[in-house]
């Protein structure tokens, strides 16, 4: 993920130390990406000064510790510049955690299924309520509204890719089910035969 072009661009207003960076990326972004680590925020701007794009200067206070503050370089500008004006792709995949839940719940059968995919359903209406909430809460700051709005945006194509997967595995945990049925199924006539043949002799 990179943070490094984050802090970039709030750099670009003013220099800060790194802890108004991490209030401000904070404000700016909102609930839905979490907090910022402040260890990992000043292993980033190391990288950053080490790279020529920030950079650092001592700031003497009477009363406190002197602090670092970090400025913008024209390489930095630069940098950024490229980084947010080039198109996004994606390069890992969608790897996410539902669709090995999935895979389990189909080899399981139908009612483990069925089970999850309502269980999922409740799940995303419940995250659907809470993001409207968040959405007229931050209504007024537009950096935050858009971030909900994509997060709005997924959790309902979420709700209907489980309407696909009940379509699609639906065959495939009936014919798992099927199967497990008829291993039982034979697993018991097994153990009928043996005991029949226990008693005679």
């Amino acid at each position: 993920m990179p943070l490094q072009h984050a802090v970039l661009a709030l750099l670009t207003r003013r220099p800060n130390h790194g802890y108004e960076l991490k209030a401000r990326f904070e404000e700016a972004i909102g609930p839905q990406w979490g907090g910022l680590n402040i260890g990992h925020l000043y292993q980033i701007l190391e990288r950053l000064v080490r790279d020529g794009y920030v950079s650092r200067s001592q700031v003497t206070q009477t009363d406190r510790p002197d602090k670092n503050l970090y400025t913008l370089t024209e390489a930095g500008e630069a940098e950024l510049r490229s980084w947010a004006t080039t198109a996004w792709v994606r390069v890992g995949g969608f790897r996410d955690e539902l669709f090995l839940k999935l895979l389990g719940a189909s080899a399981l059968g139908p009612q483990a299924l069925t089970a999850l995919i309502e269980a999922q359903r409740q799940t995303y209406l419940s995250e659907l309520a809470g993001l409207a909430r968040q959405r007229r809460a931050h209504a007024g700051e537009p950096l935050v509204a858009v971030l909900i709005d994509a997060a709005i945006a997924h959790t309902k194509a979420d709700l209907g890719l489980l309407d696909s997967a009940a379509q699609h595995l639906g065959p495939l945990a009936a014919a798992h089910g099927a199967a497990a049925q008829g291993d039982t199924d034979e697993a018991g006539g097994h153990g009928g035969t043996s005991g029949s043949r226990t008693e005679s002799a």
